[in-house]
């Protein structure tokens, strides 16, 4: 990363500076770690709230321990102007995020009426274990976020959101959160396919460009399809003149590479 880049990256970082407004985003589970379960839920949230103009800056996978949760969810909610937990919140002795969530905002857990009363609307009174009313069970002054799939509530403490880790229900849960959310500066990109490009020949010319713009960042990702070698160049802005100059001249420096290699 260029330091023109890490520059813009450390200011977005700062809450609602420049117009950008920043998220974090903790996928919380043994079993992610472990390899057994594929985590999808980072990049659908991340691209979820690209979309609605919410920069992602951190995206962490930890272990179910409840020092561990609480430590991340404060340190992102004083940093970032939402995060967003996944996974933790079910009926098992495992799951263990709306402690992590009390002990991180100095309260208490309690069994909450509202939440208590969805579960037996849900599941009927005499159905009710302990396993479901655990899931009731929330930090004192918790919001909840509703739940159409399977009915028990997410977590919502001043800025953190506590989502179920099942994509369905996780799903489910961001699409009632995203339309109450600010949303920032919307991020622009584009991507510039370079099959016959050397990545090494075009590097110093990214490089270049990146630091030409003030809030530029250039990418670029190597690909192989077939046996063939290719290159897919992304820019991103919010500003939507400085892509059409930095896409400009990419494509002109590629050509003039080349222009040398057919000598």
């Amino acid at each position: 990363m260029s330091k023109t880049t890490e520059k813009s990256h450390q200011n977005a970082q700062k809450n609602g500076q420049d117009g950008f407004v920043t998220a974090g985003i903790l996928v919380i589970g043994n079993e992610i770690l472990s390899g057994r379960t594929k985590d999808t839920n980072s990049g659908y949230i991340a691209e979820a709230l690209t979309a609605h103009g919410i920069t992602v800056r951190e995206i962490q996978v930890i272990p179910d321990i409840i020092d561990l949760i609480e430590a991340r969810i404060r340190d992102y909610a004083a940093r970032f102007d939402y995060v967003f937990t996944c996974g933790g919140i079910g009926p098992t002795h495992d799951d263990k995020t709306a402690e992590a969530f009390a002990r991180a905002f100095d309260t208490e857990l309690e069994l909450n009426a509202e939440a208590h009363g969805i579960l037996i609307r849900h599941y009927g009174a005499d159905r009710m274990n302990k396993g479901r009313e655990k899931m009731a069970w929330m930090p004192k002054g918790a919001g909840l976020i509703e739940n159409s799939v399977s009915a028990a509530p997410g977590i919502h403490m001043k800025n953190v959101f506590g989502m179920a880790g099942v994509p369905d229900i996780m799903k489910a849960m961001l699409g009632v959160i995203i339309p109450t959310l600010r949303a920032g500066l919307l991020v622009h990109s584009r991507t510039i396919g370079c099959d016959d490009i050397p990545e090494s020949m075009i590097a110093p010319d990214l490089e270049r460009i990146e630091n030409a713009y003030a809030g530029l960042d250039v990418g670029s990702y190597p690909r192989f399809k077939d046996g063939v070698a290719g290159l897919n160049i992304v820019i991103r802005s919010t500003n939507t003149d400085i892509l059409d100059k930095a896409e400009a001249e990419i494509r002109d420096a590629a050509e003039k590479i080349r222009l040398v290699a057919q000598k």
